[in-house]
């Protein structure tokens, strides 16, 4: 059975038909080929396909791409303005805090998501917002001091 659904990806309009099974996150990388939504552990225990759905970050491999219906969702390839890095973005390339990048869009599609709702969060505040992005590569310090640097101070 499929179901047509309009919805708003990174500021565009899309009109599209999709099955009742299809997650949000297969929507994006395979039928709009926004891969910076990565498929991590696929039960939303791993935060790798974070994206923001009305300002929220949400697992997408846990959320059917039909409840996003009217909704509005912000994938990584989002935040650039053309050829401009989003300052999170780039604070993440200035301190450090990307090594195989995997975890990256999560981690800081989760951390606008904070930051817009507490542009002056504390260490403490931070590293529970992103409790639930799992990284391999680093101790969090580094990601940690991304976020800080952008948070207003």
């Amino acid at each position: 059975m499929t179901h047509q659904i309009e919805l708003i990806i990174n500021g565009e309009h899309y009109e599209l038909m999709v099955k009742a099974n299809k997650t949000l996150l297969e929507l994006l990388r395979e039928d709009l080929d926004l891969t910076g939504t990565k498929m991590g552990c696929g039960t939303g225990d791993c935060g790798a396909c974070t994206v923001l759905l009305d300002n929220r970050p949400v697992n997408a491999c846990l959320v059917l791409a039909v409840e996003a219906r009217g909704k509005e969702i912000v994938t990584i390839e989002g935040l650039a303005q053309g050829e401009t890095l989003h300052p999170l973005q780039q604070a993440f390339i200035d301190h450090g805090a990307v090594q195989c990048g995997f975890c990256t869009p999560g981690m800081i599609l989760t951390a606008k998501a904070l930051l817009d709702n507490n542009p002056n969060p504390t260490e403490p505040m931070i590293r529970r917002a992103i409790a639930g992005n799992i990284c391999r590569c680093t101790g969090y310090t580094k990601i940690v001091k991304a976020i800080m640097a952008v948070a207003s101070r």
